[in-house]
């Protein structure tokens, strides 16, 4: 009789093998929760209109959202918070004088073209929130770019200084600025940011490439070399934080191996440099992530780790190439 005590007994499953207890909801409530800085700050420097519009665009976004579930006899979806935190990114990245329908129209847009035509979340191809604003820049680009109100008449920071003016780089930093609901107080975003990253919702791989490669960026091609002040007023301004922060990072459409992470966010750093330097705008964060989503399966395509067992060339073979 042979002898099995030796023998080792090994369970089967199917994938996954990596299990979480971490929800969709949970870390949509934790990235609401990051955003109440930036969203309180913005309502106490833009005033009541700005609370019009972000409850607009989040109504509009859950509303969309549910409609759309509902005719096509779809499970309901609105209770992962996906939707709120969409409307709610929306708003931050609007100026405050907008229309309430052009603001309701671009959460539609968000949810319904961005998101639900694509099967939902987890998987539409672009962030959702930044392509609806694109989408508004090129439909309203008069009401995009309309950042006057009653505390600020002026044009924004980042204008200024592409036109060569002089800007109080103090109140950029703290947020007493015209420019979008969410984007003006790079302390209230940080708060949030270091809000997800001790939360473990999100890490510095993409926002330390973005920032870093930016700012090598600014100073070899800017004009200005390493001007502390100069680079201090491009990171508080254009709603680079926040984009870096809160969008790039989505889980959806960014990259997920590491070195593609890396990748990705070098790329956002360039494209970003290259719109403000060379480019007719003072901004390009919203631009760079969507045309960095557009090329997250290139990049992973050629940083997928190597199955264990295999070398790059059998792989090769297996799928047909040379």
């Amino acid at each position: 009789m042979a002898d099995n005590t030796n023998q080792t007994t090994y369970k089967v499953s199917s994938n996954p093998h990596v299990r979480s207890k971490a929800t969709t909801g949970g870390i949509m409530l934790m990235v609401i929760i990051a955003l109440m800085p930036a969203t309180g700050f913005g309502i106490y420097n833009f005033g009541l209109r700005a609370v019009f519009v972000i409850c607009v665009c989040v109504a509009s976004a859950v509303l969309s959202e549910f409609l759309f579930n509902l005719i096509l006899k779809r499970k309901q979806s609105i209770f992962d918070l996906s939707a709120v935190v969409t409307g709610l990114l929306l708003a931050l990245n609007l100026p405050v004088s907008i229309p309430l329908w052009m603001a309701g129209l671009g959460s539609f847009f968000a949810i319904v073209v961005v998101k639900m035509l694509f099967g939902g979340i987890g998987q539409n191809f672009m962030n959702p929130a930044l392509g609806a604003r694109c989408f508004l820049v090129i439909s309203f680009p008069a009401a995009m770019t309309n950042f006057v109100t009653d505390a600020y008449t002026g044009a924004t920071p980042l204008a200024a200084l592409k036109a060569g003016e002089n800007i109080n780089i103090f109140d950029m930093i703290i947020g007493r600025t015209g420019g979008t609901i969410g984007e003006t107080s790079l302390v209230a975003i940080i708060i949030g940011a270091c809000f997800l990253i001790l939360m473990g919702v999100i890490d510095l791989i993409i926002p330390g490439c973005y920032i870093v490669t930016f700012v090598l960026f600014l100073g070899i091609f800017g004009q200005r070399g390493f001007d502390p002040a100069f680079i201090t007023a491009h990171l508080a301004g254009g709603g680079l934080m926040l984009g870096a922060f809160f969008m790039a990072t989505d889980y959806v459409t960014r990259p997920m191996t590491k070195w593609g992470q890396v990748i990705y966010g070098v790329f956002l750093g360039i494209m970003t440099g290259v719109f403000r330097v060379f480019g007719p705008s003072a901004e390009g964060v919203s631009y760079s992530i969507i045309l960095g989503n557009l090329l997250v399966p290139l990049i992973e395509k050629f940083t997928r780790p190597i199955p264990f067992g295999f070398k790059r060339s059998e792989l090769k073979k297996l799928k047909g190439g040379k």
